[in-house]
């Protein structure tokens, strides 16, 4: 894959904690639209290199390229822009406020850019209408279900039409119905707004949606498959 067409170059990437060697040198690239899974049993350095992706945590040492931009040569706000601009994340744990209905969750990253009132409703509307809850889009994060607030999550993590979504075990929180809902709409989207998709997984299922995944053991890539999805 070229540097043309990578929207995530990861070089060499290391990280440690103290003595304890967490990344031991991880390569590889994510294309424009590529879903990649990333799987491991638990302390394989899956999490680490997630938060890494997404600027939360330095390495120690090697490139992590964003659309041409390497993150280690950003200052902290500059990171933080790059955040709020490039990638979207989704948790385990949905990490809605409580406080904002549904749409005021989802609009919130566009208020955060200054994005004009009337365009915000407009593609809100859009979106919510996407993932299927426009029925639910005034009701508060306690008042829905789990797969609702993985969907507002998707949405919200989606509306600023960032380059790269970051999902941390999105459907482990979920029953198997709505684990497998919450992946078809993810890989619907994906494919629809040609976002890249990294995806920390321990299911084969959520794995099943994606291009390629890569094993990882002991802070190493030890293994690559490729997927006709």
């Amino acid at each position: 894959m070229s540097e043309l067409t990578a929207v995530l170059q990861v070089v060499d990437v290391r990280k440690a904690y103290g003595p304890r060697i967490v990344l031991g040198g991880i390569f590889f690239s994510v294309g424009v639209g590529e879903r990649v899974a990333l799987m491991g049993p638990s302390g394989s350095g899956k999490t680490t290199l997630l938060n890494c992706l997404g600027g939360v945590d330095r390495p120690d040492g090697g490139r992590i390229v964003l659309q041409g931009r390497s993150l280690g040569e950003l200052s902290r706000d500059q990171l933080a822009e790059v955040r709020r601009t490039q990638i979207g994340t989704i948790f385990q744990f949905f990490h809605l406020l409580p406080t904002l209905t549904a749409f005021e969750n989802i609009e919130l990253p566009l208020q955060l850019l200054g994005v004009d009132y009337h365009e915000r409703r407009q593609r809100v509307n859009q979106l919510i209408d996407k993932v299927g809850i426009t029925e639910r889009k005034d009701a508060l994060p306690g008042q829905l279900s789990g797969g609702e607030m993985q969907r507002v999550a998707i949405a919200r993590a989606l509306i600023h039409r960032p380059k790269m979504i970051l999902a941390d075990e999105p459907t482990g929180n979920l029953d198997s119905r709505n684990g497998h809902g919450v992946l078809e709409l993810l890989r619907q989207l994906s494919d629809e707004m040609g976002v890249a998709v990294v995806l920390v997984t321990h299911s084969t299922e959520a794995a099943a949606i994606c291009h390629r995944t890569l094993h990882m053991r002991d802070g190493l890539l030890v293994s690559s498959e490729v997927a006709a999805v």
